[in-house]
């Protein structure tokens, strides 16, 4: 009987999770799509394209590692660079590994962190009481699944088309980004700054001749290091008080 039980929440709690991650998955398909199809204009394999997304599932690392590569820079600067850039996932997998049921082994968290994206994270944090395995894992088969159809059907949809629109569709990229960093910039002051401060550092890396010697890939880097280091240096997170206030 404990077995059935435990079998049935097992399925509740899966489903649970699916149905919250279907609306995820459905975002991810249009960003994931233009990733594939950037990749495969930019001159990768659509195999490839698919093969970083299953492995990645991040879409700020992945813009900016498959550009790096694109642009024919070494392993070490693609390698730092998606480090850098994916750095919050871990932070956000320590924050979950907190709620996940204690059966929960360590094997199983390892597998779990690999889906934790911003999207999940909120989803998943936002639920009320501990995490169970089951719901981890329903939540992030969507995603997973969005994220990586995008690519397929982007990258074989770019082989199809003439060279100038696949030329044209260049600026989808920075269309992107521009979108992600807009809204919370208006809303933020601290992430405005921070933002401002990275575009300043690249800039500076860039134009200024003394800094020539430093490739593409490391100001994505370095700007990343030092506009985060002045965000929390300049707007240090204030501590909550004992008594709430």
């Amino acid at each position: 009987m404990n077995s059935m039980t435990h079998e049935a929440g097992w399925k509740d709690a899966f489903t649970e999770g699916l149905k919250s991650g279907i609306p995820i998955g459905l975002g991810y398909f249009p960003v994931s799509f233009t990733f594939g199809f950037l990749a495969v204009s930019g001159g990768l394999p659509v195999w490839v394209a698919c093969l970083i997304s299953l492995t990645n599932l991040t879409s700020a690392g992945q813009f900016a590692g498959t550009n790096l590569i694109l642009a024919g820079a070494g392993y070490l600067e693609v390698a730092l660079a998606t480090f850098v850039i994916n750095l919050r996932y871990m932070l956000m997998s320590f924050s979950l590994s907190q709620r996940l049921e204690k059966a929960t082994g360590t094997l199983g968290r390892m597998a779990l962190a690999f889906g934790i994206t911003d999207e999940t994270f909120v989803v998943s944090s936002l639920k009320k009481g501990s995490l169970r395995a089951s719901y981890m894992i329903g939540l992030m088969m969507m995603p997973i699944l969005g994220w990586n159809l995008g690519t397929l059907f982007g990258g074989s949809i770019s082989t199809l088309l003439p060279q100038a629109l696949q030329n044209a569709m260049g600026i989808a990229l920075y269309a992107m980004f521009i979108a992600l960093i807009i809204p919370a910039a208006r809303q933020s002051f601290a992430v405005l700054c921070v933002i401002l401060a990275a575009v300043a550092m690249v800039c500076l890396l860039k134009y200024i001749p003394a800094f020539g010697f430093i490739s593409s890939g490391f100001r994505v880097i370095a700007a990343t290091i030092a506009a985060s280091a002045l965000g929390a240096v300049l707007f240090p997170k204030e501590e909550e008080s004992d008594n709430g206030s």
